[in-house]
């Protein structure tokens, strides 16, 4: 079977390869220091520079084997997987109560809950600073786990609500009038119908805190090292290249989340009879 645009005209064939050229430049302008900063960290010398004189693992294994920075790598993931947890269960539930179509000020309580996504972060940064200094939650883990909850739960909210957009809530009241209780009408029933929503939300929650650098700052201990933080440090202090190693595990990771995400989205697409 032939495409459509076989029997394209020459001007549109034009600009369309014109628009496919066009758009693999900017993505190429955006992912060029992707690209740039990747074979930095297998350069044999301690250098920011091409051409590379040789390829070597050594700042891997710095970074691997140095207990700064594995403490800071470990830190940081137990962060992440603990808001992670906070933020999907927090805002998969704000998700569902601002789906009722009866809810006075819904608008004004999703715009209120998006606001860590709007103000800079910056400024969340010193005002959470100066509301923790009345509880003594500066230079805590759990400090560190709300404040990151905060910027994390938006992204769960929107992804949740997009998903509950297309929900069929008869479902919902036909469970309960099979004397489902509500609970169990939300596991049995709703959870797994909007479950691609939820984990892309949980995928997006767990990226925005394993990148998260400026809160950090402000809020952690100087024994709380969190990888971002770490780097940003080691930039100040003496610039190493194990730095590009350790921005190459995170764009690993930061990587394998987005791949997972589109692999839900595929298959979200997929449940609600979507065809490509």
């Amino acid at each position: 079977m032939l495409r459509p645009h076989t029997y394209a005209t020459l001007p549109e064939r034009l600009v369309h390869y014109g628009t496919l050229v066009f758009t693999g430049l900017v993505l190429l302008f955006l992912i060029a220091p992707v690209l740039a900063i990747v074979p930095l960290s297998f350069n044999a010398e301690p250098y920011f520079s091409y051409p590379m004189p040789g390829l070597s693992l050594q700042w891997y294994r710095d970074f691997f084997g140095n207990a700064r920075w594995r403490d800071a790598l470990i830190l940081s993931l137990e962060l992440a997987a603990c808001v992670t947890v906070l933020a999907t269960a927090l805002g998969t539930v704000a998700a569902l109560g601002l789906s009722r179509t009866n809810l006075p000020w819904r608008s004004v309580i999703l715009g209120m809950l998006i606001l860590p996504m709007i103000v800079p972060v910056i400024i969340t940064a010193v005002s959470v600073f100066m509301f923790y200094g009345y509880f003594g939650l500066i230079g805590t883990f759990p400090g560190l786990v709300l404040a990151h909850t905060v910027l994390a739960a938006p992204f769960v909210v929107i992804t949740v609500t997009a998903t509950l957009t297309s929900f069929d809530w008869n479902l919902d009241r036909a469970a309960q009038g099979l004397g489902a209780p509500p609970l169990l009408s939300f596991r049995k029933v709703i959870l797994p119908l909007i479950m691609p929503g939820v984990v892309s939300g949980a995928l997006f929650a767990f990226v925005t805190s394993f990148d998260e650098v400026v809160v950090a700052l402000f809020l952690s201990s100087a024994e709380q090292r969190t990888l971002p933080k770490q780097m940003f440090s080691g930039i100040r202090e003496m610039i190493s290249p194990t730095i590009t190693a350790a921005a190459t595990v995170q764009i690993v990771i930061s990587t394998l989340m987005l791949i997972g995400f589109e692999l839900l989205r595929r298959r979200s697409e997929r449940l609600r009879g979507i065809r490509d």
